[in-house]
């Protein structure tokens, strides 16, 4: 995944409260591939993608997310 698509799976894993840090797979190229790893630490951490992304696809079985209205209005009854 590139620097874009990372943000947006950290927002994701972030709302659903799935844990990783979502880093470049070089830290001095932030340009290039990212991943998703257990720590923060390039020199300790362990890649943890294929995790994360099986507790997204838990989440969103059918591949969409889930999502109410997003516009509506509410009608009052004609008695009040």
């Amino acid at each position: 995944m590139d620097a874009e698509q990372a943000r947006q799976v950290d927002a994701v894993l972030r709302r659903l409260g799935i844990s990783g840090v979502v880093a470049p797979e070089d830290p001095e190229n932030t340009a290039g591939g990212w991943r998703v790893y257990d720590t923060a630490d390039p020199i300790t951490r362990q890649d943890v993608t294929a995790e994360a992304l099986a507790s997204l696809a838990r989440e969103f079985p059918d591949g969409k997310a889930r999502s109410g209205p997003t516009r509506g209005f509410v009608i009052p009854p004609k008695d009040e």
